[in-house]
Order: structure tokens, then C-alpha cells, then sequence
């Protein structure tokens, strides 16, 4: 990562730390590691004061931490990194820790060696930082999305009654890492016949049959940046119904993305869907939000639900994915990535939407 977006980075955190009154923080999630200084080793902990970064690793990854940072005192630790963040942290008195990562053993050894100082929370200050993409994060998040609608299209073309959804998942993870992708960036939902009706139906061995929706929701990792795209599909011959809550699902999906723009609230752009979804009947199965960020995780904020007041603002990418899930019949669900732009938003995803029936 070049150092000039570490330095921007760098900045930010300090002023939000301050403008909480926090002096410095403790960071070790890999993720918030990788952000904020970009260390890809999986051993480090990030000290951060108002003047001095400290990434604090063990003899295997010295060479690399000095390779991939930029303004980084790399200091060797072998045991634990809370006894030289004290020696490190003379007349620093609050200190803010990940407390969505750190676990219970962690924040115990934290709080006695770190006898004499305050910890304060700032993982909803690390994820506020993040829900704004820069144009590099932008871009890697640009080409996981292209890889994803690649890998849609020639998918589609082997799909056929008797293919077991675990092979189409395979297939899938094959297509992707020919493509550029380093990984999924999420166990993929490959659901067919009434399993459709499973928001979160991962692969299993069933075979597809004729006459079922398949709802295939998969993503990529490109650059440690992570796309996510749902489609759902036809095979034999729709009924009416069928159609229908196709439509429905669709007609919502676009009118939500229509209607999104910067300065309303993620509840407000969930309700667009939602009342669709209602009208037509189907409220009480559509059950989860209608989308959530993405970045370097698969799910970031803010989010689109019933619940969500955080403000939507330019540079944010989110997923816009309505669904209706019948139980013991089946289900459908479409899902785009937006960028968020000054004015509305760009649509990243390209991946066809119309109704695909395969014979």
C-alpha cells in the first residue's frame, strides 16, 4: 500500500482519537492492522500515540513490517506486546482498544499489565473510518466486482438438472481464482428448490431439479477487497408464481437503488424496498436488511435495515439486496454493489438481472 494513503490514515485516526479524548490506541485485528498500516503478516499490534506509530511483531516478520510500512518504529516482541506498550505509553493515561475484537483473556492481560492506564472503546471509531472508500479501495473493489459478474456469466452456462449445488460452489471458487481473485470472500449460498427459500443456504449436495428457483449469492477477494453479488435462476419451466415474486423482487431492488442518494439514512432507504415488498404481499418474508457495506470485510457499515439511522455519504459502496422467501416453496433474491456518488449512486455490479430460465 503506498504511503501516502498510510499517512493520511494516520491523520485521521489521531484527530478522532483526540476529538475523544483518547491519546493513543491498540490495534491488532489483522483487518484494522492491514488499514492502518499496511502490514499483512498475521502477528502485530499497532501502537499509536498523537506523535509516534509502534507495530510491534515477532523475528518472523521484522523484515517484512519494515518492507511494507511507512513511518513505523517495527519493534521485535516475542512474548507479550503489553509490557513494552507500557514502557512505550509513560505519560499517555487513555488508551483505546478494539473492543469488538479483543476477547476476554486478552482485555484481562491488557488490564494487568496496563495497570495504571484508562482503556477506552474505538471500534465504532476504526469502522466510521473505513465506511468512506478512497479511490484505491474504490478500484480493487471495482475489479472483485468484475471477476464476480465474470464467473456469473459462465456459470449459468453449466448449470443443468442433476448438478449438485456443491459442484456449482466449486466451479464457482475455480472461476474466480482463474480470474485474479485471491479468494471468496464469504462461504458461498448456493440454494436450490425449496432451500431457496434459506437466506443463507450455503452448498450442500442436493441436485438440482427441474421446475426450481437456484439462488446463487457469491463474492471475491481482489487485493483484500471483497465483492458480493446474489443472482437467482430458472430451471424448466416458471409458473406464474415464479414470475411474480421475481418481478416483485425486482421492481424493489431497483426502485431502492433509484431512490438512494447521500444524506438518508440507511432505515430510510430499507423502507423503499420493504413498502414494495408489502404491497405486493410478501412483508412478512422478507426478513433481513436490505444491504450492507463492503470493503475489506464482506460486512461493513452502514448498513440498510429497518433500524439503521447512520447517515449514507459519497465514496460509501453498499449492496442493495431485496429478497422473499417462502418456506417449503422457495425463494428469490438480487443484489448489486452501488458506489455512492455526490448525487445518487453508480451501479458497480454488472451482471445480468433479467429473469434467466435454463431449459
Amino acid at each position: 500500500m503506498k504511503g501516502r494513503k498510510i499517512i493520511v490514515r494516520i491523520k485521521k485516526i489521531r484527530e478522532l482519537l483526540l476529538n475523544n479524548g483518547i491519546e493513543a490506541i491498540i490495534v491488532e485485528s489483522p483487518i484494522n492492522v492491514y488499514y492502518l498500516s499496511g502490514f499483512t503478516g498475521t502477528n502485530a499490534t499497532l501502537f499509536i500515540t498523537q506523535n509516534t506509530n509502534y507495530l510491534l511483531t515477532d523475528f518472523r516478520y521484522v523484515e517484512q513490517a519494515e518492507k511494507q510500512t511507512t513511518g513505523f518504529q517495527i519493534i521485535r516482541v516475542d512474548d507479550d506486546p503489553y509490557k513494552k506498550i507500557k514502557e512505550l505509553s509513560q505519560g499517555i493515561h487513555l488508551i483505546g482498544i478494539e473492543d469488538e475484537h479483543v476477547t476476554w483473556s486478552k482485555y484481562s492481560k491488557m488490564r494487568e499489565v496496563l495497570n495504571e492506564k484508562d482503556l477506552a472503546e474505538t471500534s465504532e471509531i476504526l469502522k466510521n473510518m473505513r465506511k468512506v472508500k478512497d479511490e484505491q479501495e474504490i478500484a480493487a473493489i471495482r475489479e472483485a466486482i468484475k471477476i464476480t459478474d465474470n464467473a456469473f456469466n459462465t456459470i449459468i452456462e453449466k448449470i443443468k438438472p442433476g448438478t449438485a449445488e456443491e459442484d456449482i460452489a466449486v466451479e464457482l471458487e475455480f472461476l474466480l481464482r482463474k480470474s485474479g481473485a485471491s479468494g471468496k470472500s464469504f462461504d458461498f449460498i448456493i440454494a436450490s428448490g425449496w432451500r431457496s427459500a434459506l437466506p443463507h443456504g450455503v452448498a450442500t449436495e442436493k441436485r438440482i431439479a427441474k421446475n426450481e428457483f437456484i439462488v446463487l449469492d457469491f463474492g471475491a477477494i481482489y487485493k483484500r477487497y471483497c465483492s458480493d453479488l446474489t443472482r437467482t435462476v430458472f430451471v424448466g419451466e416458471p409458473s406464474a408464481k415464479h414470475v411474480e415474486i421475481y418481478n416483485i423482487v425486482l421492481e424493489a431492488q431497483l426502485a431502492a437503488i433509484d431512490r438512494l442518494k447521500p444524506g438518508m439514512s440507511g432505515k430510510e432507504v430499507d423502507s423503499i424496498a420493504r413498502d414494495i415488498i408489502k404491497k405486493k404481499g410478501y412483508g412478512d418474508y422478507f426478513g433481513h436488511g436490505l444491504g450492507h457495506s463492503v470493503g475489506l470485510e464482506i460486512h461493513e457499515e452502514p448498513r440498510l435495515s429497518p433500524r439503521e439511522e447512520k447517515i449514507i455519504e459519497p465514496g460509501m459502496i453498499i449492496t442493495v439486496e431485496p429478497g422473499i422467501y417462502i418456506p417449503n416453496w422457495g425463494g428469490v433474491r438480487i443484489e448489486d454493489i452501488v458506489l455512492v456518488t455526490k448525487n445518487g449512486v453508480e451501479v458497480l455490479t454488472q451482471a445480468q438481472k433479467q429473469f434467466i430460465i435454463i431449459d
